[in-house]
């Protein structure tokens, strides 16, 4: 006779193998997580040390048994780290804010409104993105200093108020609502502006605040451009603050005054990572769906 297969053998089996994949995949999903936040720890403990025991130290070591806060008291009494904060701020809320007007009628402009050369200039402003960064800077450095901002908030500001990037993952939101509505609205006598504001842009709402979430951290860790357009330590933000401290303040010799300093910008970003994550996954995911 023909032997049966024993299907509660098999199906055990393949419990037994799922489970030891799941299991192989937690272990280097574990293994990886702390390749990526051991820097993040060695930061906070080493902001954590005392200067002395942190120059005694030979050896690494991994722990502290006596955790102190003068690092952090230092860091903001030996160098000017608050005002580099405040600056920060200022650059990182005006900047999102004008970006996001800019955006929000460029996007509205290429999806709904029609007009002659539409779709040649959409096509022409995403072939921008294909030009290095590095020649947007010089053209910009150029410009700035021509019109003589060097040192001011509103040299810093006015190039980074547009993306080619941002309007064009808002323009497809946009395209996403119906037309129906946009002809509903305009048989009832609404006008463009008041359709955008009280239709387009709450039905869009997460991906506004993607967009916010994600031009503040690069507000915030912006570098390269400030580095460059500012000299003058009022306007440094911190990024260009940290920079000076290391290079030419008591970064280069109080490592864990130093490492306080860098705790301290970098807790803002993590926060806002942690609450709003789900938010910037949904509002990009919802830009790369059609229908």
């Amino acid at each position: 006779m023909e032997q049966k297969p024993d299907y509660e053998k098999i199906e055990r089996n393949a419990r037994v193998r799922k489970g030891v994949a799941t299991g192989v995949t937690y272990l280097f999903l574990g293994i990886w997580a702390l390749l990526v936040l051991f820097p993040f720890y060695w930061m906070l403990l080493t902001s954590l040390k005392d200067y002395a025991a942190y120059n005694g130290e030979y050896v690494p070591k991994f722990f502290t048994l006596a955790p102190t806060f003068e690092n952090y008291r230092s860091a903001f009494t030996e160098v000017p780290l608050g005002r580099y904060f405040l600056n920060t701020v200022i650059f990182t809320l005006t900047t999102t804010a004008l970006m996001i007007v800019v955006i929000i009628l460029s996007a509205y402009a290429f999806a709904r409104l029609d007009f002659r050369g539409k779709s040649l200039l959409f096509t022409l402003f995403l072939s921008l993105m294909m030009i290095p960064n590095e020649l947007v800077i010089i053209t910009n450095f150029v410009t700035v200093t021509k019109l003589g901002m060097r040192n001011t908030f509103t040299g810093l500001i006015l190039p980074s108020v547009t993306s080619v990037f941002y309007i064009y993952l808002l323009k497809e939101n946009f395209e996403q609502i119906p037309e129906e509505l946009y002809k509903a609205a305009k048989v009832d006598g609404t006008s463009d502006f008041k359709y955008l504001l009280r239709v387009m842009i709450p039905i869009t709402r997460p991906t506004l605040i993607t967009v916010v979430i994600l031009k503040v951290i690069e507000c915030w860790n912006s570098y390269v451009w400030p580095r460059l357009i500012t000299d003058d330590q009022r306007y440094f933000l911190v990024s260009n603050g940290i920079q000076e401290i290391r290079e030419n303040g008591f970064g280069r010799d109080n490592i864990p005054a130093m490492m306080a300093a860098v705790v301290v910008i970098s807790v803002p970003l993590i926060v806002l990572f942690l609450i709003f994550h789900k938010k910037i996954m949904e509002g990009v995911s919802r830009g790369g769906t059609k229908g």
